[in-house]
């Protein structure tokens, strides 16, 4: 990427627990998003959350490698029993108890292994953390129950700065994406921000005043569940049933036990149904197969583990659930040996398993108005951002609650970014 110069460069970053967005705001006012490409992959405007770390021998030496989005995920997959992958970094941010962890020999603090990532973010955009002035995203409440807000901010510029960052702003991630939505404004308005991540979604209502270029905060809230939440409802209902979650087996001849449950529970995470290839849980897989009273089914647990087909059969279920946003009805489809999946999916059946975490969603936007003291009626916009707000089912609980001409969204995956890359250009 082609930078300008050093003294007058200004981004936005949208560092988040599971993608991570950088935004250049030009001089004229335009925003450019940065692309980034890893080995095998395409260019991406969104980099994973992720960082791995993994030993190569070199020379008869062993040496430490880390790797950050589409490579930590390559390497992690390539070995996950002797790589140790870090990912939601943003989420132990606020969280006392989280101060260090051992990574092999090296003892890491959560600001370390945050400005690890930050480093190579910065290096796959070619841009030198430096020489640039920064605005990053903080959530309304960081995530965790007994979450210290203060704590987390600190934490969060603390990380940036070790990351070699010179001047760094921070503001409210719905703030940010109500900027990006606000300069078509002409009038002071108070809108409703739906900012969903891939981890959390957070309700926020503000004024603002396009004259003044302020942005005054009313009211929030926040639930701890989003996009991930929906692919995880997929495999439950679907994919978990072909695995042997229901089925039974026998110890020495005895009554009928459930099959461990534990590891259908692993395959609501991509990364911990790698953990679990390991020789231990194979035998255990093994031993159950001996007596389950699905055998085969079991057996196509065992190839997904052996065979390390989480990404790919994540990577399935994402595609079906993208392709209800703007179907009736999809087939997901996913094939590995013993395990065939062609099962029709309609929009209705898909509504009905996610139709919990609506009620959250709703639950969120009611005590965001609470703590405002404003009614639906009050709300002049309603602007909505994340990958999340694609889905019909999310996008109709606005509408039927504000009315279709009260409700947009637009540059879902980046417009955090782009507000915070407008914020930092209005602060220089």
């Amino acid at each position: 990427m082609t930078t300008t110069p050093s003294n007058s460069l200004k981004i936005g970053l949208d560092f988040g627990t599971t993608n991570s967005v950088v935004v250049l705001a030009h001089p004229d006012g335009r925003t450019e998003t940065a692309r980034f490409t890893f080995p095998h992959h395409g260019a991406s405007e969104t980099c994973r959350t992720l960082l791995c770390f993994w030993h190569d021998e070199e020379g008869g030496r062993l040496k430490l490698h880390e790797g950050i989005g589409a490579a930590a995920v390559d390497a992690y997959l390539e070995d996950p029993a002797e790589s140790r992958m870090i990912m939601s970094m943003k989420s132990y941010l606020a969280q006392k108890s989280f101060r260090e962890t051992q990574i092999f020999s090296r003892r890491m603090t959560l600001e370390m292994l945050i400005a690890r990532f930050l480093t190579h973010l910065m290096q796959a955009v070619q841009i030198d953390p430096a020489s640039v002035q920064v605005t990053v995203g903080r959530p309304v409440h960081f995530a965790g129950d007994r979450a210290d807000d203060a704590l987390g901010e600190q934490r969060l510029r603390d990380s940036f700065t070790a990351a070699g960052f010179g001047p760094i702003g921070i503001a409210w991630e719905p703030e940010a994406a109500g900027w990006r939505f606000a300069q078509r404004l002409e009038k002071p308005t108070t809108i409703l921000v739906g900012d969903f991540g891939g981890g959390t979604s957070d309700f926020s209502v503000l004024r603002f005043d396009p004259a003044t270029g302020r942005a005054a905060p009313l009211g929030h809230a926040g639930v701890g569940i989003a996009g991930d939440q929906f692919d995880y409802r997929i495999i439950n209902t679907v994919i978990a049933p072909l695995l042997g979650r229901d089925s039974t087996y026998r110890i020495m001849g005895g009554q009928p036990l459930p099959v461990p449950i534990e590891w259908y529970a692993s395959l609501g995470h991509w990364h911990r149904l790698a953990l679990m290839r390991t020789p231990q849980t194979l035998r255990d897989i093994e031993d159950v197969i001996r007596t389950a009273a699905e055998p085969e089914k079991l057996r196509a647990l065992l190839d997904l583990v052996n065979d390390q087909q989480g990404q790919a059969l994540y990577r399935a279920v994402g595609a079906a659930k993208s392709a209800l946003s703007s179907a009736e009805s999809t087939v997901l489809t996913f094939q590995h040996k013993r395990l065939k999946v062609e099962r029709t999916i309609t929009r209705q059946e898909f509504e009905s398993w996610i139709a919990p975490d609506l009620a959250q969603f709703a639950g969120a936007v009611d005590k965001a108005l609470e703590n405002s003291n404003l009614a639906a009626s009050d709300i002049d916009r309603v602007f909505l951002t994340g990958g999340t707000s694609f889905v019909p089912a999310v996008r109709s609980l606005f509408i039927n609650r504000f009315g279709e001409e009260r409700v947009d969204a637009g540059g879902e995956f980046v417009s955090v970014a782009e507000g915070l890359a407008l914020m930092s250009g209005r602060a220089a």
